[in-house]
């Protein structure tokens, strides 16, 4: 058989195949490399859309807005004053775009108007902050991001 640049182009674009498919199957199939999804309930999560909307034009219309304020300590959530803070109740959710092992939640429990996240919970790098709350059966909702440094 002769050797010429037609069986050549063939025989490196089988090995170019060759080489992709077995790289596709070791990221596949070993778990030092992580696929995992941006969040565990996505479709379930999707169908929740339009009363986080609700909640947050709840959030956007109040006069005194909650306030994210990153400090020495960690980061400080601000409730509104003119509400009493023993009637909000809720969670704080924590979510590391980079690493979903990194994320938490905590429940709303206050003994004055404000909440402190302690920086020992937080790594070092960009958050995605969730209050999830509730005041005499009005429920808000405030997203917003952060670094920590």
């Amino acid at each position: 058989m002769k050797f010429n640049w037609g069986t050549g182009i063939v025989i490196a674009f089988a090995l170019f195949m060759t080489f992709i498919l077995s790289y596709v199957y070791k990221v596949q199939s070993n778990d030092k490399y992580d696929h995992e999804l941006v969040v565990e309930d996505y479709y379930k999560k999707e169908a929740l859309v339009q009363g986080d909307i609700e909640k947050q034009e709840n959030a956007n219309a109040l006069t005194n807005k909650v306030t994210i304020e990153k400090t020495a300590d960690g980061v400080k959530i601000q409730f509104p004053a003119d509400f009493d803070y023993s009637k909000i109740n809720g969670k704080v959710s924590l979510y590391r775009p980079s690493s979903q092992k990194l994320d938490f939640e905590i429940p709303i429990s206050l003994s004055s108007p404000h909440l402190l996240i302690p920086k020992s919970n937080l790594a070092d790098g960009l958050w995605d902050i969730s209050i999830d709350w509730e005041y005499d059966g009005v429920k808000y909702l405030n997203k917003d991001s952060f670094r920590m440094e």
